[in-house]
């Protein structure tokens, strides 16, 4: 049998998009909101990190774990308890009194974030059987995720700037209300006919490894790379080796790792971390140079970085259109170009450079990931038989994750080291607690006030920038052509045979 989607299969593929965008707002709408929620319930240095992390670790924790609960007892009706258990965890953070409260809240943010995402790419795959329409739903989903990053911060400096900081939080309400209302009207079921029994003990292992590798990676950018970073890399890793073995020799595993021996998955996996790598590895930068660089206010930088979305908007356009003509090795590849000259132009970028340049290199870094992302999440749902699709859609989205955390270190790291070498020069006649601040961060440094060192720090800051973006070139080009290789035996398809 095939079919085409109608408006009602549309009007649910826009239901599906508002838990993409809220979830991954949660990751940056607090961005702002920590000097706030530090001087409202008074939480301390170690309480802060866990406020800000705990979110994340839980999502990227439990992504693969709901992919195949989704699977098992129905993609919709995963989607609608994560929905009432993401607007109940909403209300219990905005209304925290205590910095305990707030971290828990966070944590139940996190394991509801897993229920949505992977039940909603898996339930594009149940709603859009036509090739053509399916990327085109894939490259909207892919948008409201990424859109829901980018428009964090400039929620969350909104509704700072009126009310008080527990309204970051109750946004998410009325939308997972519309979700619980609409989603048993518009969203089909499906559950994998037969399942098998659940995997707990490689649930467990796949939670604990996340979490231990995202740890150890985020603390080596942070603090360096002393022994219990290394301690956490070490043991996730062997974690994650351990739930790999498990996954091969079980009965019933959560993750079917022979799909990893289909070529196209597994490239397409690797691909779409490198993409999302390169993606907050750069990010990390352009923010800054924003507002430390150019001296923007937090909420104007955020509405400057809006100003390259039009210009994506069109890429993503054009690439929806061509999608139904043109190899999907052509495209990726074309993606991947676009993200490459990206980070060529961002190569230029000095301390007195003018804004449309950074806004440039920025515009083109989106649009080249949003293309390489979104045609990859339909190979990666499509190389994976019906039944898996929410399982396939979790390990994509858990390697996004792990891609970003290495982005966050391994980028980061590189400029930070070139920041701190650069400015022990300037710092030398500094005392020594004011030197330590202005070699640490570009922001310390500004925080002092002494126009050389700020002036030198900027510099020193935007050598480290560059840097990065020359390391961003080089593994982007290369990673183009294992990307063409790969892939270039898809063939391009408009219709696909409905199976489930």
């Amino acid at each position: 049998m095939e079919t085409t989607a109608g408006r009602k299969e549309w009007i649910g593929l826009a239901v599906l998009v508002l838990p993409c965008l809220l979830v991954s707002m949660d990751v940056s709408v607090l961005f702002f909101g920590l000097p706030f929620i530090s001087a409202d319930l008074g939480p301390s240095a170690s309480q802060q990190l866990w406020i800000m992390d705990t979110y994340g670790f839980v999502l990227a924790g439990l992504l693969i774990t709901m992919g195949a609960v989704g699977d098992r007892i129905g993609r919709r009706k995963l989607l609608l308890i994560g929905a009432a258990a993401f607007g109940a965890a909403s209300v219990a953070a905005a209304y925290a009194n205590t910095a305990e409260m707030l971290i828990l809240a966070r944590g139940v943010l996190g394991l509801a974030g897993a229920t949505l995402m992977p039940s909603t790419l898996a339930l594009v795959r149940n709603m859009f059987h036509d090739a053509a329409q399916r990327k085109t739903a894939i490259a909207v989903w892919t948008a409201g995720l990424t859109l829901g990053a980018t428009i964090g911060p400039i929620v969350g400096g909104f509704l700072l700037d009126h009310f008080w900081w527990g309204s970051v939080f109750l946004i998410n309400v009325p939308a997972m209300i519309l979700l619980l209302i609409a989603g048993p009207l518009l969203l089909p079921e499906f559950r994998a006919p037969e399942s098998g029994r659940f995997d707990l003990p490689g649930a467990g292992l796949s939670l604990v490894a996340m979490i231990t590798l995202i740890y150890g990676i985020k603390r080596a950018a942070i603090d360096g790379v002393d022994g219990l970073a290394l301690a956490a890399l070490a043991l996730g890793l062997a974690l994650a080796v351990a739930f790999v073995h498990r996954q091969r020799t079980t009965a019933y595993p959560l993750v079917d790792i022979s799909l990893f021996r289909n070529r196209t998955f597994s490239a397409s996996v690797l691909i779409s971390v490198v993409s999302m790598f390169c993606f907050i590895g750069i990010t990390l930068y352009t923010n800054q140079y924003l507002q430390l660089v150019l001296g923007m206010r937090p909420f104007t930088a955020a509405l400057w970085s809006l100003a390259v979305m039009p210009g994506v908007m069109i890429v993503m356009t054009v690439s929806g259109v061509l999608a139904n003509k043109v190899k999907v090795s052509v495209l990726v590849l074309s993606g991947l170009v676009i993200l490459t000259a990206a980070f060529v132009i961002l190569t230029f970028v000095r301390a007195d450079s003018p804004l449309w340049l950074i806004l440039v290199g920025a515009g083109l870094v989106a649009s080249g990931v949003l293309v390489t992302t979104s045609l990859l999440a339909d190979l990666i749902l499509t190389a994976a038989p019906p039944e898996r699709a929410g399982t396939a859609s979790a390990v994509s989205e858990t390697g996004s994750e792990l891609g970003a955390a290495l982005g966050m270190a391994i980028l980061g790291s590189i400029g930070a080291a070139i920041y701190h070498n650069e400015m022990a020069a300037p710092v030398a006649s500094l005392p020594t607690d004011a030197a330590r601040i202005a070699r640490d961060t570009l922001g310390g440094a500004v925080s002092l006030g002494d126009p050389a060192v700020i002036q030198a720090a900027r510099v020193a800051f935007t050598h480290g920038f560059t840097v990065t973006a020359v390391v961003g070139a080089i593994v982007v080009a290369l990673t183009s052509v294992l990307a063409y290789r790969a892939l270039r035996h898809v063939p391009v398809t408009a219709k696909e045979t409905v199976t489930a």
